[in-house]
């Protein structure tokens, strides 16, 4: 069994991984403020919680796109587990063929979500993950990855709306019942949910003309199932891709970490 530690921008994701099967997943508020004795303290709690030994443990492997925490969690992973933590970035085997300008700044979860649209899916694959960022990613037929698109996430915008307008309120985000809202929340709800679905749609047939062939969809991140659900392209909804893609990198290194 391995730990699995994800961590985005919002928040932490953790997986307990067995022989490729997600045993059990918690999400965490990400903060960076935090030490690395409280990191420590939270991963002990959430163990215990599960009835699993910390020294059980054959591995651990984390990806990260907030610098900050990266250095404090892996020492919690060693203060808990006794294990050094696995770090997805430069130097680690992933079988993808980075095909942008500058492969060292792609962020890590990008390449675990590339990784796993192959090992779970196969290729070519367009990736979306609706996190605190909306990001798009394309992978090409030969599995390489090919770059993508990075739009605003659906809170981050509606933050930005209530924040820089003196009309619009601070709403919570829900599917509309319709396209053309009648009031001033369905509106921006429609903005929100259907903007950014057919953005998606936009994203999808502009990318598969640019590589001139289909490819398969897969969705991921908190807000995937209500965006998905009013896309017109058929997209597959898969929660847990990030774990398994930190599974199957795992499992590509193991040997030589």
């Amino acid at each position: 069994m391995i730990l699995a530690i994800d961590v985005g921008n919002t928040n932490i994701v953790l997986g307990c991984i067995e022989d490729g099967k997600i045993l059990n997943i918690v999400r965490a508020h990400t903060d960076a403020n935090r030490t690395d004795a409280e990191h420590a303290i939270q991963l002990k709690q959430l163990l215990n919680f599960f009835n699993h030994d910390p020294h059980s443990f054959e591995g651990a492997i984390l990806s990260s796109v907030v610098p900050p925490i990266t250095g404090p969690l892996i020492a919690a992973v060693k203060y808990v587990t006794g294990l050094n933590c696995m770090v997805v970035g430069p130097g680690i085997k992933t079988g993808l063929n980075l095909r942008v300008d500058d492969p060292g700044t792609v962020a890590g979860d990008l390449v675990v979500g590339g990784v796993a649209a192959i090992a779970c899916y196969g290729a070519p694959a367009i990736v979306m993950d609706f996190g605190t960022a909306t990001t798009v990613t394309v992978i090409d037929k030969d599995s390489c990855f090919r770059g993508g698109a990075i739009l605003p996430g659906v809170k981050l915008g509606m933050a930005a709306l209530a924040a820089g307008t003196s009309l619009l309120p601070d709403i919570s985000i829900a599917a509309p019942k319709k396209v053309i809202g009648t009031n001033t929340v369905d509106c921006m709800r429609s903005g929100a949910i259907v903007g950014t679905a057919a953005a998606i749609d936009g994203m999808i047939e502009r990318m598969e003309a640019e590589l001139g062939y289909p490819c398969l969809h897969i969705a991921t991140g908190g807000l995937a199932q209500c965006i998905v659900t009013s896309c017109r392209n058929e997209i597959v909804c898969d929660d847990d891709l990030l774990l398994k893609g930190l599974w199957a990198l795992w499992e590509k290194n193991k040997n030589t970490f």
